[in-house]
């Protein structure tokens, strides 16, 4: 029979564990928009092997598993000397995963933006930096705002995969409840309401900055 008692007993220590599932989602999604503009600037780049490097790093992220890439980056990084928590590793995975997402619909935004607003802005005297900076990033990056709210909730859900590696977020965290209380359907349904929880706050999020930054 479903105890009410545990159900809720249970989210105090997952709250907890929600820090570092926050953490890795929050520092992921941040560092994979750095990485992302920079592969984005690549593959909307002149140079033939600027796009072809590009594309290669885009279509081996997306195409590997996120689980597979979490356990090459934490098991290859001491072997090249890189000695750093598991923490560390589930970030550095999860950013550059991210930025593989990232690259492509920020790509997918400036690419869907009319070339004319660029040749106006050349054509009254702006140069080509200022323009970009004044005209055409702030309306990809209007644009490009549901798609990275998206990817946010998609990498705070995947976030359960670091799991593996021992980082106590929430889903390594329900499994240690149901190891000491036995009742797995409490500790793994107050994980899903856990998750559920701050994907709709990420979601109204979303809405909301896309409703300030309407173009």
């Amino acid at each position: 029979m479903f105890s009410l008692s545990t159900f809720l007993d249970a989210f105090w220590p997952l709250t907890m564990a929600a820090r570092y599932t926050l953490l890795v989602s929050g520092l992921g999604i941040a560092l994979g928009l750095v990485i992302g503009a920079f592969v984005c600037v690549l593959a909307l780049s002149k140079s033939r092997a600027a796009r072809i490097a590009a594309a290669i790093w885009v279509s081996y992220l997306r195409g590997v598993p996120m689980l597979v890439q979490l356990l090459v980056v934490f098991f290859l990084l001491p072997v090249i000397g890189i000695d750093v928590p598991a923490i560390v590793a589930a970030v550095v995975t999860t950013a550059i995963v991210a930025s593989a997402y990232i690259s492509e619909i920020w790509r997918g935004a400036i690419t869907a933006l009319p070339r004319g607003q660029a040749e106006a802005a050349i054509a009254i005297g702006m140069r080509p930096r200022d323009s970009w900076i004044r005209i055409i990033l702030p309306q990809a990056v209007a644009l490009s705002i549901p798609q990275l709210i998206n990817e946010l909730i998609l990498l705070v859900k995947a976030s359960s995969l670091v799991s593996v590696v021992g980082v106590m977020e929430i889903t390594r965290a329900s499994q240690a409840q149901a190891g000491v209380t036995f009742r797995p359907l409490e500790a793994y349904l107050a994980a899903a309401c856990l998750y559920l929880a701050i994907n709709l706050c990420l979601a109204a999020l979303g809405r909301w900055l896309e409703h300030r930054m309407a173009v």
